[in-house]
């Protein structure tokens, strides 16, 4: 999938908090360590013509999201396009994920909504 994204932002930010906020996401299933969780589920690419399908769909295994063309917009905040791998983050691998996160969670051995060092999530 490929979309192009416009959106207005609750405060005024500069464009490299932006770039630095898809950057440096992170989530529960990357603190976790889960096998199919990229490391990096947002990768952030500079060059102005990317994201695109045919070089960018594998990126974190098929499993990361690459985000690019971010810039300024002349309507709302900013502007950027974000590109995911239909099938392997889309269907199948969001599938095995989610199961992944339901069993670390204790959601399958009924200990639900414990991480593995007992924190509740």
């Amino acid at each position: 999938h490929t979309v192009a994204v416009r959106v207005k932002l609750a405060r005024r930010v500069e464009i490299e908090e932006v770039r630095e906020a898809f950057a440096s996401f992170t989530s529960l299933p990357q603190e976790l360590k889960l096998h199919s969780a990229p490391a990096q589920p947002i990768i952030v690419r500079d060059e102005a013509d990317r994201p695109q399908p045919r070089l960018d769909r594998d990126a974190g295994c098929g499993m990361s999201v690459t985000v690019g063309r971010i810039r300024p917009d002349n309507v709302l905040d900013y502007r950027f396009v974000a590109l995911s791998h239909n099938t392997v983050r889309g269907a199948a691998g969001a599938a095995i994920l989610n199961a992944e996160l339901l069993a670390a969670t204790g959601w399958m051995t009924g200990r639900k909504g414990r991480r593995g060092d007992g924190e509740t999530v």
